[in-house]
């Protein structure tokens, strides 16, 4: 883990950031005191928490294996990434289709530090890195051109992040602007905590509490509205370890869906 004391000057270990503490709970080691106290407090009160963020993170590893297996995508971009861990985006990709391209978007510094971790790309694709914000969707896609040529497919990922996004106006208008910059036959692939239990509302309000970026529960109505005008792909939203399940696991409340644009 980290070491607070040796923490470079563009970090700051006295405020917990989302992927740090995500990091925590899918049992990485590139997070700070801070971020393991927020996550430790959360678990106390929900420790199936830990579990349900290695669940969440088998339904993108299963969601990518589509992307680049069945619906033929050989252009990712994943939106707010988060720090690496096993079976990242581009490994997974590339492990299906070898000439893959992958994009990476994050704006949080550790994540920045750690890019080069994310550059191990198959010798066959290329792996790239953008540090933007991605509400500055402008940015984010004159970057990714550079990698990316957004006349072709491309698979658009949001995994865990729009839930950061409080108003759904905004999430929908930064969901609309990136799907509008890629042609047809792109793909959007996004999952997010629903408020449907009180045992994620409780888990949610902690996160609040103390976390620099506060993450806002939606329901599977509200998340699913994000798709507007794309055609859902079987079995639609639904909770993560329900699309096309590969083992026989428990629902979650974090649910997700891939979409086609028509």
């Amino acid at each position: 883990m980290p070491n607070d004391r040796d923490v470079p000057p563009t970090l700051d270990a006295t405020v917990p950031q989302t992927a740090r503490i995500w990091n925590f709970l899918l049992g990485g080691k590139d997070n700070f005191a801070i971020d393991r106290a927020v996550g430790e407090q959360i678990l106390a009160s929900r420790p199936e928490l830990a579990e349900n963020a290695r669940l969440s993170r088998a339904y993108l590893i299963r969601a990518v294996r589509y992307l680049a297996g069945e619906a033929g995508v050989r252009q990712f971009l994943d939106i707010g990434t988060g720090l690496p861990t096993a079976n990242n985006t581009h490994e997974v990709a590339q492990q299906v289709a070898p000439s893959s391209k992958v994009v990476y978007v994050d704006n949080d510094p550790l994540v920045l530090s750690h890019a080069r971790a994310l550059l191990t790309s198959h010798p066959d694709g290329v792996t790239d890195y953008v540090a933007a914000d991605m509400y500055d969707m402008d940015a984010v896609l004159s970057e990714a051109a550079k990698t990316l040529d957004l006349s072709q497919p491309v698979a658009v990922l949001f995994m865990g992040v729009l839930g950061h996004i409080e108003d759904d106006s905004v999430a929908a208008e930064l969901v609309s602007k990136v799907m509008k910059a890629v042609p047809s036959g792109s793909y959007l692939a996004t999952y997010d905590g629903a408020d449907i239990t009180p045992a994620n509302v409780e888990a949610a309000r902690i996160w609040n509490e103390s976390a620099a970026q506060p993450y806002h529960l939606r329901s599977p109505e509200r998340l699913v509205s994000f798709f507007d005008g794309l055609e859902l792909i079987e079995p639609g939203m639904v909770p993560v370890t329900r699309w096309r399940p590969e083992d026989d696991v428990p629902e979650i409340d974090q649910f997700g869906a891939v979409g086609r644009k028509p």
